[in-house]
């Protein structure tokens, strides 16, 4: 079985802007954000605009931001 891991982020067509958070480091290591047409999120890494990016559903997203707010990933920060 092959395993992709994302795809090309210079090809996902969106009519919205890659975004990412106002507190991002200017030095662009920042994860941005596209909403897709389709209702999907795309993600990248800042530092590879053209590399690869991962595609999830809204429900997706939506529990990631979820488990944010809850503090569930507090553990991964400094």
């Amino acid at each position: 079985m092959e395993i992709f891991n994302g795809v090309a982020a210079d090809t996902i067509e969106a009519t919205g802007p890659w975004q990412k958070a106002r507190r991002s480091v200017q030095a662009g290591s920042c994860v941005e954000l596209r909403p897709l047409d389709t209702g999907a999120v795309a993600v990248r890494n800042s530092r590879h605009p053209d590399g690869p990016a991962l595609v999830f559903t809204r429900a997706e997203i939506d529990s990631l931001f979820d488990g944010v707010r809850n503090g569930e990933f507090d553990h991964l920060t400094a």
